[in-house]
């Protein structure tokens, strides 16, 4: 039904002996989302038990995240009944709710009422939903025809891959799938750090402390180490320079003369030596190559490699003249500036060109926009970005306002917290690859303690790998976007609790159900779910949680969050878990196992689809 029509809608539902037809309201979509299915019709009852408007009615019902609270539950004040205590129009309501084939009668409970779905109508709606629909079950097309451009990952050039650049790529990497599922058309976007004083640093210390045979023998790696050694020089020299009380405390900060080698090289870079210009090259070029590998680990693909050094002086000039024109920029002790105090006090004065006349990330990421907006026209663009740049991408988003662009509005920062205890200018980081070949060795050792399960494996290393990496990325999505989290290999690795590996197994759990089962697909179709199922409180809950899913993925356009998906994939497997003793479905006569299996089957879709949607690939053995 998910491309199905209004009258495909009541083609089915006639087909399920519903006499009463629903009306479809704005924003709703039953041909794709079930719920909205009883949502529309529960809106246009209850406006006439109520006489409130069903537009008014129909936002309000929300889905819960417990059971026992109903499958829609309406809060009455919301619709600001004028002159009426809500609980008494509650319970008045429950009860001039008339019978229906739709819902049980509704609950009033204080000011709330609670909708509970008729358990005999679920199992017919739903399981066939899915298994003819396996694909496209869960999205709706809120997107059609629109476009969106999503900044992700964008790290620094010649520095290496580290759980630290992890939280940008797997969460940009999940919203570029999320918006594509919906119906959008996605540009998923890297915008390399490979400009900036940083290559100044790193060219100093490469001929200080680097090596062409490490270089050629490992680049990012030996990169590295020069990076943290010659800030290691940068720092020492600023603290033997500093003025020092008798206590040590520093009363004025020093000066390094390798930070003003490495500044005065970015100057030539910037004025385009062709010496700096080559060694840059040589550094961005090896680090390139280095990424992508590590993106195809991580199931990440791009549509566009670019980065602060493709934006043309052209624009930033551009730029450059619409600021001065509209009054915006000033000159102050030398440096270019734009005061927003004015316009946020919180925002402060933000810098578009230094002293030496070097651009600075603002600069560039101002020119970036506006090219952007010329090329690709974009209804959304999102930069995924850590908090700490929090302060920058407001600068960025009102200066481009001010500038009068009216699709400034259409930018959006989602931000995120960091992995903490990881520096790379200390040295304290955990390098990617380490982490996945770690998680994938110890996946494996855990594997082979199942002999007779091992020999089934067609392919252990590379299964270790994905669900390895299924553990790193859960870890990060498991909580908000805006917490931090410390980096923890046991907890990645575990099967207890809520991690990677335990979702990898329960799906692997399902198709093994299936492989055993050995039931016709046909069969599952055919199969009389209403008799067999509906009357276990396990298999109408899950049914119920089936139920769900569209409306999980609609409120994650909203919060933007994964462990929203995440959150509700694992209540599923819960349920999931504590159903197989219950529902058995080998050993059961037929029909009844066919109905179980196809329960099963529904769920091992929905569990699929949400796994993908968060950029995991699902196993079948393990």
């Amino acid at each position: 039904m998910a491309d199905g029509t209004v009258q495909d809608l009541s083609t089915m539902l006639s087909s399920l002996g519903l006499s009463e037809k629903i009306t479809k309201f704005p924003d709703s979509n039953p041909e794709a989302n079930p719920i909205d299915i009883f949502r529309c019709y529960i809106a246009e009852v209850l406006a006439k038990v109520s006489g409130v408007d069903s537009v008014l009615i129909y936002p309000a019902l929300e889905w819960t995240n417990q059971f026992e609270k109903g499958d829609l539950i309406l809060a009455v004040p919301r619709l600001k009944v004028k002159g009426k205590v809500p609980s008494e129009l509650a319970k008045e309501w429950a009860e001039k709710f008339p019978p229906n084939d739709y819902i049980k009668p509704p609950v009033a409970t204080g000011v709330f009422l609670q909708f509970f779905f008729s358990e005999s109508l679920l199992p017919k709606l739903i399981i066939p939903q899915i298994l003819r629909n396996p694909r496209s079950y869960g999205p709706s097309p809120t997107g059609n025809g629109k476009r969106v451009i999503v900044e992700f990952s964008s790290p620094n050039i010649a520095k290496p891959f580290h759980a630290g650049h992890l939280r940008s790529t797997i969460i940009g990497g999940f919203l570029a799938n999320l918006y594509e599922a919906c119906g959008w058309e996605v540009i998923r976007m890297n915008y390399l750090g490979d400009w900036g004083k940083q290559f100044g640093v790193l060219a100093v210390g490469f001929a200080r402390h680097g090596s062409e045979r490490e270089l050629e023998e490992d680049a990012i790696h030996h990169l590295f180490d020069v990076y943290v050694k010659v800030n290691q020089d940068i720092a020492a020299e600023k603290d033997a320079t500093a003025t020092k009380d008798e206590a040590g405390n520093v009363l004025k900060d020093g000066t390094s003369t390798t930070d003003d080698e490495a500044r005065a090289f970015f100057v030539r870079l910037e004025g385009g030596d062709k010496d700096a210009y080559a060694l840059w090259a040589r550094f961005r070029d090896l680090s390139i190559v280095k990424y992508k590998e590590t993106y195809a680990r991580l199931n990440i693909k791009y549509d566009v490699y670019s980065g602060e050094s493709q934006v043309s002086k052209e624009s930033m000039e551009k730029a450059a003249k619409i600021l001065e024109e509209k009054g915006l920029s000033q000159k102050d002790e030398g440096a270019v500036i734009i005061d927003l105090t004015p316009h946020n006090k919180k925002l402060g004065k933000a810098i578009i060109q230094k002293k030496d006349g070097t651009s600075l990330y603002l600069t560039r990421d101002i020119g970036a926009a506006m090219e952007r907006w010329e090329k690709y026209k974009f209804d959304k663009m999102i930069y995924v970005v850590a908090c700490q740049q929090d302060l920058h991408l407001q600068q960025l988003f009102t200066i481009l306002k001010l500038m009068g662009f009216e699709w400034a509005d259409r930018c959006a920062h989602i931000n995120f917290g960091m992995v903490l205890g990881m520096s790379t200018r200390a040295g304290t980081v955990k390098f990617l690859d380490d982490i996945l070949r770690e998680v994938k060795d110890k996946m494996h050792e855990v594997m082979k303690t199942n002999p007779d399960k091992y020999k089934l494996v067609e392919n252990p290393e590379e299964v270790a790998e994905v669900v390895g990496r299924t553990g790193v990325m859960i870890q990060d999505m498991s909580g908000k976007r805006i917490n931090g989290y410390p980096f923890d290999m046991d907890r990645m690795t575990s099967f207890e609790g809520d991690t990677g590996p335990y979702l990898q197994y329960a799906h692997s759990r399902l198709c093994s159900i299936t492989r055993k089962a050995g039931i016709q697909e046909e069969k599952l179709l055919t199969a009389d779910h209403v008799k067999h199922l509906a009357g276990s409180t396990h298999a109408v809950n899950l049914i119920r949680a089936l139920a769900q899913f569209p409306d999980v993925i609609l409120n994650t356009m909203k919060t933007q969050e994964p462990t929203t998906i995440v959150t509700y994939l694992f209540k599923m497997t819960h349920l999931l878990s504590s159903s197989y003793d219950v529902l058995r479905v080998v050993g059961e006569e037929e029909g009844v196992a066919s109905a179980r299996l196809a329960l099963y089957e529904s769920a091992r879709m929905v569990l699929r689809n949400g796994m993908e949607l968060l950029g995991l690939t699902p196993v079948e053995r393990m």
